[in-house]
């Protein structure tokens, strides 16, 4: 599975960005897809996913009511839409597929799980 993301770049705290991820390769088994956010020095954190059949979406409670995560099953594309994004929300966005993923008490458990190579995302004035 290959990822490939696209639409980071630099936004003014406010205002709205996309990002956008397609998966290529050998797709059939994934049944999931998500974003995650890293900063220097830290983990990556989760912050939405979205199930492709089930259509169950999990976001970090810091992105409720602001980001919303879509995904397209013909494309293989998962999308994230941030609108009000703060400081905060700075750091690399990276895309994840996941294959034979189970949904358990607000969040997805994959059997594999596949990275994209990260897009900066950077919220500053």
């Amino acid at each position: 599975v290959q990822l490939v993301e696209s639409g980071g770049g630099l936004v003014q705290p406010g205002g709205s960005l996309r990002l956008s991820c397609t998966a290529s390769g050998i797709t059939y088994g994934i049944n999931a897809m998500g974003w995650y956010r890293q900063i220097p020095g830290k983990a990556r954190d989760l912050v939405a996913t979205i199930g492709s059949g089930d259509g169950n979406t999990n976001y970090a409670d810091a992105v409720k009511g602001r980001f919303t995560i879509s995904i397209d099953n013909v494309k293989k594309t998962v999308s994230l839409q941030m609108n009000n994004p703060a400081p905060d929300d700075t750091g690399v966005y990276y895309c994840t597929a996941m294959t034979a993923a189970t949904y358990y008490a607000g969040r997805y458990y994959p059997k594999d799980e596949y990275w994209g190579q990260g897009t900066q995302v950077t919220v500053s004035s």
